[in-house]
């Protein structure tokens, strides 16, 4: 009579039951081995979730701040002096077609103290400049306390302290005066902080027509800075210099602020690529562990795989029970530090002020590198459990 007999098959139910009884009968180790895997995965996951959350605030920023923000600054001659920029710059630079707004600083020599009786020297650290009454409305900036200079404050001696600056003069609210060389000075106003131009914030503006008059500015400006369409930056940044200064436009350096902030940006990313990197180390460390577990389980359960060969189990399933077993210990691993990272996100993003972005498919990458990790991690110890013979399995001490 024909044998047909077959070896029976375990269903996919049935596979994860089996593959489970390993795991819950060995808690602490599993414990400790999905750990290195959740290290792993949470350090990917946290990664790239502040990466691409301080990446999507930076962006927000240049939306907010615009990026079509264009600085000229006077340079140097051949022999290193500094170039003076025309007086009437401003009014040159306004006459470019896509100019929208143009406004300018200068540089004054005007030493400033907190008081009379501090020594001269002692500067606090705070430069003087001029300013005219547009540059606020021009750079996007905003009065934290007080006033911003208007056209009778620019002539008389006030001024409007950098959000730097007032710390270091100690300065908390508007109506206290400094002192610029011998002139007693009113701060009617104190700015928040310029995230286009930050160099501001540790300056002391006063108008123009006052520094003429008491510090005896002679009224060429340092720094001029122009807006334009957004379509027509690069245009106008071909001709700024040369407007400013015909004739000599390498004495004037033209800059974009907002380049900073996209070089800002370009760090992050290589800073992220870093970081991933770590976490791929801890990830293959924590693949190490599994497959270390893994061998240990089959060393201890000889009996066990040598008894349900004994009793008709095939090769195949041997290989399937602790290969399941290497993928359910990663992907708990991998679960785990999946939530860890996006919580580690969502908590560091509020801390910032930043909205929170976990990518869906860095969770996903995620996962599916756990899955890899089981798989090549378990791999080694299920072809070992397959090839036990049953004798000698159950004869094991």
């Amino acid at each position: 009579m024909k044998n047909d007999l077959k070896p029976s098959r375990l269903s996919p139910r049935d596979i994860l039951r089996v593959g489970a009884v390993g795991l819950r009968a060995r808690r602490a180790r599993v414990v400790l081995s999905a750990l290195g895997i959740a290290i792993g995965i949470a350090t990917m996951v946290a990664v790239v979730g502040l990466s691409e959350s301080s990446r999507a605030d930076l962006m927000a920023q240049l939306d907010r701040l615009g990026t079509n923000l264009l600085t000229a600054e006077a340079g140097e001659d051949a022999l290193g002096q500094p170039i003076k920029l025309p007086k009437n710059a401003v009014a040159m630079v306004e006459r470019i077609g896509p100019v929208q707004h143009a406004t300018a600083t200068a540089d004054v020599d005007a030493r400033i103290r907190r008081s009379d009786v501090v020594p001269e020297e002692r500067t606090a650290g705070v430069t003087t400049q001029a300013a005219r009454i547009d540059l606020l409305s021009a750079l996007g900036g905003e009065v934290d306390k007080g006033v911003w200079l208007n056209p009778a404050g620019e002539r008389l001696p006030t001024t409007v302290l950098g959000a730097v600056a007032a710390e270091r003069l100690g300065i908390t609210r508007t109506g206290e005066t400094i002192m610029m060389n011998d002139t007693r000075v009113v701060v009617v106003g104190i700015l928040k902080p310029l995230e286009l131009v930050p160099n501001l914030d540790r300056v002391a503006m006063v108008g123009f027509p006052a520094a003429e008059r008491y510090f005896g500015f002679d009224g060429h400006p340092t720094t001029i800075f122009e807006r334009s369409t957004d379509a027509s930056v690069e245009d106008v940044r071909a001709i700024l210099a040369r407007t400013i200064s015909p004739g000599n436009e390498g004495s004037v350096k033209v800059s974009r602020p907002s380049d900073a902030l996209a070089a800002k940006a370009a760090t992050d990313e290589g800073l992220t690529t870093l970081m991933l990197g770590l976490g791929a180390v801890a990830l293959l460390v924590g693949g190490v562990g599994v497959a270390n577990t893994m061998v240990i389980s089959v060393l201890e359960r000889r009996q066990e795989i040598g008894l349900r060969r004994s009793l008709g189990a095939t090769r195949g399933a041997i290989r399937l029970q602790f290969l399941t077993e290497s993928l359910l210990l990663s992907a708990l691993g991998g679960a785990t530090g999946a939530l860890l990272g996006a919580a580690a996100t969502y908590g560091f993003a509020r801390v910032q002020g930043w909205t929170a972005v976990v990518p869906l498919w860095s969770l996903a990458g995620g996962l599916a590198a756990t899955l890899l990790i089981g798989v090549a991690a378990g791999l080694y110890p299920a072809i070992r459990a397959s090839r036990l013979h049953p004798t000698v399995a159950l004869n094991a001490t």
